[in-house]
């Protein structure tokens, strides 16, 4: 299946719960407004034409301008791959979870809320893996976050 074959399957068969975004560069990108993104996530990993069987990844954006939850698909059986993403405001960015899904997504979640601050609704176990358990300064990847003692380059 071609690059415009998938991306005119998944626009079809989404019904408009995913958009399409000229966004990616390697990969067809799409994008889900938060209240579809299990409807979306099912689709995408159980439609016998798409069956996305493979999360390969899960990763937090700051723009500067709000949040991104980007995710990576495969469908090994298929060869296609794609990914989707969430907008999601800074305050109160929360996203259900979506380890019932695909089982990968739990660590990346646990990550993304732990070094962004975005929460996972719904998830098994958000506790923290790569900070201390007693962290209480901030968000170490969000791009307004100042590391104590850290003194930043001015800009040129």
């Amino acid at each position: 299946m071609t690059k415009e074959e998938l991306k005119d399957k998944v626009l079809n068969l989404s019904q408009g719960m995913l958009t399409y975004s000229d966004s990616g560069v390697f990969d067809l990108m799409f994008e889900v407004k938060p209240e579809n993104l299990t409807k979306a996530a099912v689709l995408l990993r159980d439609h016998e034409e798409l069956r996305f069987d493979f999360m390969n990844n899960i990763t937090g954006v700051d723009t500067g301008e709000h949040f991104e939850v980007v995710y990576s698909l495969a469908s090994l059986s298929n060869k296609t791959r794609l990914d989707f993403k969430v907008v999601l405001p800074y305050e109160g960015a929360k996203l259900e979870s979506l380890c019932e899904v695909w089982k990968a997504a739990n660590w990346h979640e646990r990550e993304i809320w732990e070094l962004y601050g975005i929460d996972f609704t719904g998830h098994p176990n958000l506790t923290r893996f790569l900070l201390p358990d007693d962290w209480d300064q901030g968000h170490p990847m969000r791009k307004d976050w100042d590391a104590p003692d850290f003194v930043r380059m001015p800009e040129l």
